[in-house]
């Protein structure tokens, strides 16, 4: 009979140690998954900062706000405008278009 309930026991500590393995194996791979998208969102966070370093610091240069202005579509006080006849509707294309966060 001590056998028997020895047996039990052992067979049910080995299903709780395969429990316990698969869910540490689970949560090895969830915690892993987590890490990665964490690590790739602050690394996209880190680039939108010094984006924003980087317009910060040229608002209050007059050649970059004079260069959004032209493509803004803006001329100089003292510049004719003079317009293709195929020429685009939105004066964009001759910028590069700078997302910021």
């Amino acid at each position: 009979m001590t056998l028997m309930i020895a047996s039990v026991l052992l067979g049910l500590g080995i299903v709780q140690l395969t429990f316990h393995l698969g869910h540490t194996v689970y949560r090895s791979f969830t915690w892993l998954q987590d890490t990665r998208q964490t690590s790739a969102r602050v690394q996209a966070l880190q680039r939108d900062v010094n984006m924003l370093h980087d317009a910060e610091k040229a608002a209050s240069d007059p050649a970059y706000l004079e260069q959004l202005a032209r493509c803004q579509g803006f001329v100089g006080q003292k510049e004719q405008v003079i317009v293709a006849p195929n020429a685009p509707t939105t004066p964009s294309e001759n910028c590069q278009v700078i997302r910021l966060p």
